[in-house]
Parts: structure tokens; C-alpha cells; sequence
């Protein structure tokens, strides 16, 4: 017979050898990976071009291909690009304590605001992470992670209006990642930019936070799906409904500049539409903060949209949107870029030097605003200058437009996309959505210092006032 102490010696033991048992690195043959599959065929029409990084910035030539929410369906996909692996999440107690009561760190600008307070009047905090949030759908991945579909769990004190168990857009990225294609500040920027603005026309960030592995971000979920879905179903759009997407966007991206930040990857994949058929700017990953005299040297973007003097590495600021602007007004009238090309080294040469024709079947006020915004030189461009942007809402093509009303969301669209619900997801490309959605697990970096202060809660307008 085993004694009784003897049986806690043998279960001290036991617990002491199983508390050593290790789990095989991720170098391992055996182990999974959570790929970043390439949204086309493995048969990229458009490789990355061969230029030089430019000293002291990161080179970020974002291939269309690779757009963060989502593919392009101009190009056919291949049977073998949406394999995901399922694996369990072994990073369901890796959360990270947020103050619900405002903003961490200096550059957020959130108030003090009270969600809860315990008996003797003290601020609560609560603990927030992926476990807050119930995936409901895949509808995006790109080259750092992916763009989930979820509900916010009502069983914890929130900072939203109380209401809880909202749905969201839940954009995960991974910081293994971001630290190896040396991203970090642009996945910073990113953040602290989304605390700093609140437009009728941008989608609006109400969390964010991060794990030993991966960074959130918890938006308003646009469920009408991307302008590109819309743009590819039509074909083209009309003057009068291209006017009311193009007058919104503007609307955005004069805001933007307004506060200093310039966009950087204006394009159709980077603009969802809402319910009632508003267009609505997503994805800063691009975006910087740049003075009225100041220049930024980076390479970024997504070809197609790209102005010739971010191709030139000349420096380029605000006058680089009002070209992205350009090219998708050009191709919402017409369905196509101005400059396409299957070889991204003859791409980039046609857009620095070939003369962008204009359709015929254009209204002349039309040729006139895309001539204006299509110039190479940025000087000469429409939209250059202090106040450039009040030249572009003054142009004849927008008379139409009432901008005090269009900033009141008071201009109805005439088209309104298919929408069941608040979740619905008919709308997305079902590349994505049939797809089983799984937060995989993701290796820790060993760098652990990269994104201090990147926690956020959006202030409560109801305890405020």
C-alpha cells in the first residue's frame, strides 16, 4: 500500500516533470504557420519592381494584389490561394489591461472619461483583449494579417454607450511581421491617426490594444461592402452618382489634410460603403503626418494611384492624394486605371511619362477636373497650395453639390447597396467570407518594446455630457 505521503510526493513530482515539458519551436517541420496567402494567383501579373530602398525609409511598395481588406476580383483566383490552417488559439489569456477611462499616453487626445467607479468612487479598469470579441466572418487579409467581422461580447463594463455586444471590424496584425519589413512606426501612425480624427466620411476607431504577438484594432464595421465590389458589378458609374462619391471623398481627404495627414493609398479597396450608400475612407496603415512645407521620401502605396513624384522619389506631401483622387474618378467613369500595365517597371514609366486620354464620352467639365488633377507636376496640379482644396470643391463639375449639406450627410445616394443586417457581409467578396475565420496563433517577437502606449478606448459620448 502507497501512503498518503507518499501519494503527495509521487503527485509533487509528477506536476514538477509535466511543468517541464516544452512545446516544439515554430522551426519545427511539424509546426503550422498562419500564411499570408496572396489574395491572386500564385502567377502575380503585376511583381514588385526592382527599385532601391530610399535611404532612410522603409521601402513600401503595397502591390494592389495585397490590399489589407481585400481582393480585387478584376484577376481570376487560383484554386490552391485560400488554404488557411485552423489552429487553436493558445493566446486566449494574452490580454491586455486597458483604462476605460480614457486614452494611454500622450498622443491620444481623449479626455478623462469616467465608464464605471466602484463603491468608495474609484476608477475601474477593465481587462480587454480577442477574448472581448466573438468572430463571426473573414472579410479581409493582406500582407500583415487579417480583417475579421465581429461581435464585442456584453458580459464586461465597455466603454461604447454600454450598449455591448456591438458588431465591429476587428483588423489583426502581426508584430513579427510588421518588426521583420520594418513597419513599426507605420502601424504607430496608424493608430495615433485614428484617435485624432472624427469625419462624417471615415471610419470611426473604438478600440485598440495588443498581445505578446499581434496588434487590434476594433472599427465601425461598414457593411455595405468596398466601392470596388460596387465599381466591378457595374462596370462604370454614372457622372451624377460618381460626383456624390468623388464630393464625399474629397470631403474626407480635405478633413485630413486639414489636420496635417496625408492618406497615401487612396484607391477603390480603401473606401467601403455604408447601408445608406455614403462612402466611408478605411485603412491608414500609409498614412503620415506631413506639415503644409514638409516632404516625405517613402515609397508607398499602390502603383496604380501612385503620383509620378512619389515614383521620382522627389518628395512628395498633400498633392499626392489629390492625383490618387484622379485616377479613381478616372476609373469610376470608366471602369479601368488610365495607367495599366502587367510589367510594373513599364507601369511605373507610364505613368511618369505617358499623357493620360481622356474618353470622349466624358462631359467637358469632367475632362477639365481630371486634367487638372492628373498633372505630373504637383505645382500645377488642382489641389496644390494652402487652399487648394477649395479649388477642387469649386470647380464646375461639383456646382451641383452643396458641401454643408454633403458634410450633413443630407445628400442622398441614389443607390443604396443590398443590406440584411448590421452584420451582413453579402456585400464582400466571398473569397473571404466563405472562408472559416480563425485569429491563429502567431510567434512572439523578441523585441517586446516596439508599440508601447498603443492601447485605446474611444471616448463615451453619452458620459461626457
Amino acid at each position: 500500500m502507497v501512503s498518503t505521503s507518499q501519494k503527495k510526493s509521487l503527485h509533487s513530482l509528477l506536476a514538477a516533470n509535466l511543468g517541464k515539458l516544452t512545446i516544439p519551436s515554430s522551426s519545427s517541420s511539424t509546426a503550422h504557420h498562419d500564411f499570408d496567402f496572396p489574395p491572386f494567383s500564385s502567377h502575380d501579373p503585376n511583381p514588385s519592381p526592382s527599385t532601391s530602398a530610399i535611404p532612410g525609409s522603409p521601402q513600401v511598395i503595397q502591390s494592389r494584389s495585397h490590399s489589407f481588406v481585400g481582393p480585387s476580383p478584376r484577376f481570376a483566383q487560383s484554386s490552391n490561394s485560400l488554404a488557411f490552417v485552423d489552429e487553436l488559439d493558445s493566446q486566449s489569456d494574452d490580454e491586455a489591461e486597458i483604462d476605460v477611462g480614457g486614452g494611454l499616453g500622450t498622443d491620444c487626445a481623449v479626455g478623462e472619461k469616467q465608464v464605471g467607479v466602484g463603491a468608495s468612487g474609484e476608477k475601474l479598469a477593465v481587462k480587454i483583449g480577442p477574448g472581448d470579441f466573438q468572430i463571426l466572418r473573414l472579410v479581409g487579409q493582406g500582407a500583415f494579417g487579417k480583417v475579421f467581422l465581429v461581435r464585442k461580447r456584453s458580459d464586461r463594463l465597455d466603454g461604447d454607450g454600454g450598449g455591448g455586444d456591438g458588431i465591429f471590424a476587428m483588423k489583426v496584425m502581426r508584430k513579427e511581421t510588421i518588426i521583420k519589413k520594418n513597419h513599426v512606426d507605420y502601424m504607430k501612425a496608424e493608430r495615433d491617426i485614428l484617435t485624432k480624427v472624427v469625419h462624417p466620411f471615415i471610419v470611426q476607431l473604438r478600440y485598440s490594444f495588443q498581445t505578446k504577438s499581434k496588434l487590434y484594432l476594433i472599427l465601425d464595421f461598414i457593411n455595405g461592402g468596398h466601392l470596388f465590389f460596387h465599381l466591378y458589378r457595374q462596370g462604370i458609374f454614372s457622372e451624377d452618382q460618381a460626383r456624390l462619391y468623388a464630393a464625399e471623398i474629397v470631403s474626407a481627404v480635405s478633413y485630413l489634410h486639414k489636420c496635417g495627414i496625408v492618406h497615401r493609398d487612396l484607391k477603390p479597396e480603401n473606401i467601403l460603403m455604408d447601408a445608406d450608400g455614403h462612402v466611408m475612407l478605411t485603412d491608414f496603415g500609409l498614412a503620415k503626418e506631413i506639415d503644409e512645407s514638409g516632404r516625405s521620401n517613402s515609397l508607398c502605396g499602390t502603383m496604380e494611384y501612385m503620383a509620378p513624384e512619389i515614383l521620382l522619389a522627389k518628395g512628395h506631401n498633400k498633392e499626392a492624394d489629390w492625383w490618387s483622387i484622379g485616377i479613381l474618378l478616372y476609373e469610376m467613369l470608366t471602369g479601368k486605371a488610365p495607367f495599366t500595365h502587367a510589367n510594373r517597371k513599364k507601369l511605373q514609366e507610364k505613368i511618369i511619362k505617358e499623357k493620360v486620354k481622356l474618353p470622349p464620352m466624358l462631359t467637358a467639365e469632367a475632362h477639365s477636373l481630371l486634367k487638372g488633377l492628373l498633372q505630373k507636376d504637383p505645382s500645377k496640379r488642382l489641389g496644390n497650395g494652402p487652399n487648394g482644396d477649395n479649388q477642387i470643391k469649386s470647380h464646375k463639375w461639383f456646382h451641383s453639390i452643396n458641401w454643408k449639406k454633403l458634410e450633413a450627410r443630407e445628400l442622398r445616394p441614389k443607390f443604396k447597396p443590398d443590406v440584411s443586417g448590421l452584420d451582413c457581409t453579402a456585400n464582400f467578396d466571398k473569397c473571404w467570407t466563405s472562408v472559416s475565420p480563425v485569429d491563429s496563433p502567431a510567434p512572439t517577437p523578441t523585441a517586446s518594446d516596439h508599440f508601447q502606449g498603443y492601447t485605446y478606448v474611444a471616448p463615451n459620448p453619452w458620459l461626457s455630457s
